[in-house]
Formats: C-alpha cells, structure tokens, sequence
C-alpha cells in the first residue's frame, strides 16, 4: 500500500498543535493541489485538489471522515475517492517533547483499484511519500505562522 510519513519537531506547546490539527479546516487548504473543500458535518469533509499523474493533470474528489479524536495527541481519518477509485487513512500525531516543544508526525496512505489500479498505485508509491511530507511541512509551517512568538 502506498504511503508517506514525516516528521517535524515544532517549538510550540502539544495544545497549540492540538488546537490547529484538531480541526480539518484548518489543514484542509494545506493539501498539495489543493482546489477547495466543503464541511459537510463534524467528521467529514469534501475536498477537491489536483494530481499530476505524469504529464497528466486531474481534479481529485475525495471524501475525508475523521475516525477518531484522541484529545491532545492524535487525529486520524481515512480518505475515499468519489470521482476515482481510491481509498486510504492518515492521522497528525503530536508527542510532548518538553512544555515547550512537540514532534508532529503526518502519516497517509492511500490505495488505487479498478482498471488502471497497478499503474496508479506505482505512481503513488512514488509521489505519496513526497505529499505527506509536503503536507506535513505545511501544517508547520502554518503553525509556526500562526504562533510567531514560539519560532
């Protein structure tokens, strides 16, 4: 299954953290590609983002559920496609390094099927790992924004 993760160690509080990845609005426009996205309920979400496949270029639907808060530390959520059979889960994952300082982890993976299954999968396997850290690069830098004083 193809997959990306990546870690970065903020010098910011786990609440600050916790505060921003709680809530899928704020890292939503942070995806790469990212198009637009539609709160539908507290758990889930639509997005939309544009994937290079190649020299190819496609808009992306996905449905985003979060499955589970775990207060402080963790969110996690699963992905599926609504215009491309794709399926998969992430989570932002905070640790306590000391009061001050928080190692956040970002972690995706996500699985094609269907006809053209094997071949997208090969391109994922490639380009996943590259996304996730990109997002997860993104949340901290927004974080780190959005917290001047802590930098």
């Amino acid at each position: 299954m193809p997959s990306g993760k990546h870690q970065v160690t903020l010098e910011l509080p786990i609440a600050d953290v916790w505060n921003f990845v709680k809530d899928m609005d704020h890292w939503a426009p942070l995806v790469p590609g990212y198009i637009s996205h539609e709160k539908l309920s507290e758990r889930q979400s639509k997005w939309a983002f544009k994937e290079s496949v190649g020299i190819l270029k496609k808009k992306i639907e996905m449905l985003i559920t979060i499955n589970e808060w775990i207060e402080s530390t963790k969110v996690t959520f699963s992905l599926k496609g609504i215009n491309e059979n794709v399926s998969g889960d992430g989570y932002f994952e905070a640790e306590a390094i000391t009061a001050s300082r928080t190692k956040m982890t970002g972690y995706l993976e996500l699985t094609a099927a269907g006809a053209l299954g094997s071949v997208m999968n090969a391109v994922l396997k490639n380009s996943l790992p590259k996304t996730g850290e990109e997002l997860t690069n993104a949340v901290a830098e927004k974080l780190l924004e959005l917290h001047p004083s802590h930098k």
